[in-house]
Parts: structure tokens; sequence; C-alpha cells
């Protein structure tokens, strides 16, 4: 009988892609003004007279990310010989960078990473040809933002570093907790915890801090809690989840019930400290056999209508395909360092990196005037390896419009087409108005895999 291996886990033997001038320039014009802004911060912590600076360790990281360079060595024989992104040659041993790895300041790199986030937000502002889903584009009439929060543990710890060789295997990393922009599909935050068992909720207090009224949060069930769904509402901030199986309800109202869809104001909680009152809406859509239930608070049906809130809960799979680009795609479970600092570096950088990727997909969903979700991010990123070839030879010079040439269709970069006849209804009482055409998109929707 064969062994069961996880696939996060297996340990990647391929050689590094070589560097293309084209890409390292675009990466360094973003990074550069954020690197500048952090050396005042970099002097208060001393490290001013450091080889191993920031600029050198932001541009490894990202080098080892970008490159698929499978360990330190390999990066150490990189910097002596050819330099990359923006550090020209060095000689450093590897037992220096390594320990560099180890303790350089994580909080670093966070700073460098929510400092490009706003110029990717503005960046996204300016491209207006890749349309927007159906059911985003309605809710976005309602709520100026549409966030998706979840958690993800950390898996085991690997020995990517040679420093590490003593530190047992098997142990958990801990656990992220992350808020993307399901608009922009960019990172909002990121947290992390130590303890791989720490439970959704205990993120409930920072998501608290950051989100702001008039947002629509699409929440996974870890984030079932009476009382934080309370505190939300109180600040006018709205969300849509899954109901647990077996919870007792009441119903208040009847707004829709028909033989495919339920859409009724119910109460649930048993009115205690733990389990208080709480009004909500249930919607309840028939697909094939089986009922998939959603919870909202948003009680008028006018504001959210129950087909939209069904199609937008399904688009909280996003963060799901990001957390499996980071761990899988870019490595972020085969971890690099044994110290919490350590792992929070490469956290930073990794999730720095994804940014930067999914800045290059939106641009690759622009050109091609698509929805960014027919857009296969890993493709994308194997992509770049044909782009610098094709570089080389002078056939190509913006990856933007050579991803989006008709001639590297073959890349895979737009995920194979799917026809569905179905159409978006958002009409908020469909059984009443189903023959009626003002309350259906005029497009077929179309959905990617």
């Amino acid at each position: 009988m064969s062994r069961k291996t996880n696939r996060d886990h297996a340990k990647r033997q391929q050689r590094p892609m070589m560097e293309d001038k084209t890409v390292s320039a675009q990466i360094a014009a973003l990074l550069t003004p954020a690197l500048e802004k952090q050396k005042k911060y970099c002097r208060q912590l001393g490290l001013r007279d450091r080889i191993l600076t920031l600029p050198l360790m932001v541009a490894a990281v990202l080098t080892m990310l970008w490159r698929d360079v499978a360990g330190v060595r390999e990066l150490t024989r990189i910097l002596a010989r050819e330099g990359f992104l923006w550090c020209d040659r060095l000689q450093v041993s590897q037992q220096a960078l390594s320990k560099r790895f180890l303790t350089f300041p994580s909080d670093l790199f966070e700073k460098v990473f929510k400092e490009i986030l706003p110029l990717l937000a503005e960046k996204w502002q300016t491209r207006n040809h890749r349309p927007l889903p159906e059911s985003v584009q309605f809710s976005l009439t309602r709520f100026e933002k549409i966030w998706i929060a979840d958690s993800s543990t950390l898996e085991a710890l690997f020995k990517k570093l040679k420093s590490l060789e003593d530190v047992p295997k098997g142990q958990l990393a801990g656990k992220i907790g992350v808020v993307i922009d399901l608009v922009t599909r960019l990172p909002i935050e990121i947290w992390f915890k130590a303890n791989p068992k720490t439970n959704d909720t205990k993120f409930e207090e920072d998501l608290f801090k950051i989100v702001e009224k008039s947002t629509l949060l699409l929440l996974d069930r870890g984030f079932y809690h009476f009382s934080f769904w309370l505190q939300l509402i109180d600040k006018k901030i709205h969300f849509i989840s899954r109901i647990k199986k077996g919870a007792a309800i009441k119903v208040e109202e009847v707004f829709t019930e028909s033989y495919s869809l339920r859409d009724r104001k119910i109460r649930l909680g048993s009115g205690t400290k733990i389990t208080p009152y709480i009004i909500l809406r249930l919607v309840e859509v028939k697909s094939g056999k089986a009922w998939h239930s959603y919870l909202t608070s948003v009680l008028e049906p006018d504001i959210l209508p129950p087909y939209v809130v069904a199609d937008l809960y399904r688009k909280r799979w996003r963060i799901e395909e990001e957390f499996n680009i980071v761990k899988r795609l870019l490595g972020l479970s085969y971890l690099w360092v044994g110290s919490i600092n350590g792992v929070k570096l490469q956290i930073w950088g990794t999730w720095l990196f994804y940014a930067i990727l999914i800045d290059l997909g939106d641009a690759v969903a622009d050109e091609l005037s698509f929805p960014f979700d027919c857009i296969s991010l890993e493709m994308v990123y194997r992509g770049l390896y044909h782009f610098g070839v094709a570089n080389q030879k002078g056939k190509a010079k913006d990856p933007v419009k050579y991803f989006a040439a008709p001639e590297n269709k073959d890349l895979g970069i737009v995920k194979q087409l799917r026809k569905n006849n179905t159409k978006l209804i958002v009409a908020p009482f469909p059984e009443e108005q189903r023959n009626t055409p003002e309350f259906f998109f005029s497009a077929k929707s179309l959905t990617y895999s």
C-alpha cells in the first residue's frame, strides 16, 4: 500500500528560473519608493551599517519566490555570480544569509507590504476594460466595500536553512487570518497567531478594528458567533455567512417560498449571554436535490436580493483559491525558518509577491477585457519564464501584451470557458416578478474552470 503524501509538503527540486530585466525593472519601480520610506525606521533599529539591508532582504525573498529558488545555498550562489533585482553581485556566506532569514525584523517587510497596497489599489482604479461579476456590480450600488475574511493553518516545519538541522519535524507553524477585497482581489490585512489551533473567533477583534460601516463581509462558518454579529450590525456593517446544521430558528416573516427558493426573516439564539437572540435573514436555494443555506444581516430583499446573496457567498471561495496559491504555488507551506520572526518574514514576503502577481493578472484581464475570474494566476506565474525567454530573443517587451497575445493562448493564461445559460436574477421577490425582464441581467453569465 502506497504511503499518502501531502502535496503541500512536496520538496521542490527544480532549478531556478533566469531573471528577466523587464520584470525586474517593473518590480523595482513599484517597490523602490516603499523601501525608501523605511530607511528612517531601519536607522532606528540600528540596521544602517548592515550589509544585508532591507532592500537586499526584500530582493532575496522576492527572488526565491519569483525565480523559484530551491534554497538559501542556491540563492547565495546567485547573489555572488549575478546579483538579483536591484542588488549587484555580493559575496556573502550561506551561514550569514541563513542567520539573517532567522533574525531580520519581520515588521519591516510588513511595512513595505502595507505601503504598496494603496499603490496597487490606485492602479486597479485606472483599469476599466475588464467587467466585474454581476452580483458584485449590483452590491457595489448598496455597499462601499465587499471583503472576505478567513484563516488558514500553516503546515509543519521543513528545513530550508542549514541552521535548522536540529529542529524537530512535524510542528505546525501557526495560523494566519486574512482579509481580501472581493472587488480588487488584493489583501486588506493579514494577522499571524503562533498557536496553530487558534479558533477563527480569535481574529474577530482584529477584524472589527479595521472594518468600516457600509462594508459587506463574506464570512466562513468559523466566525459563527452571535455576539460578534451583533457588534457588526450595531456598527452598520453587514455580512453573509452559512447557518450551522441543526440550528433552531423561529420564522418571523416570509418573503419568498417556492420549489427552489426560500427567503425568510428568522430569529436565532436562545436568549442567553452566549447565544443572544439575533434577527437575520435566511436564504435557501435549491440546486439539484440539495439545498444551500445562507445567513445575512441584510434584512431587506430590496437591498440584497436572494440570488445575489447566494452568488456573492459562492465567491467567498476566492479566498480559498488565494490560500492555495500562496501555500502551494508560492511555497508558504514549505517554511524556510523555525523562529516566529522568521515565519512572519516569509508570510509578509509571500503575500507581497502575491499582491504583485494579482496586479499583473488584473492588468492582463483588462488588456483582454475579460473578468479577472477568468485569468489563471498560476499560469501567469509560470508564464513569466516563457516571457523571459521571448524577451531575451527580442520577441516580447511587455509581459501584459505577451500574455494577452492570441499566439500565446496555449500558455493557459485564460481559463477554459464553460457556458452557462442561466441569468442572475436580481429581483427582490423572484417568484412574483419572474416574467419581468428588467429584473434580470441581460448578458448571459459565464463561468471559468
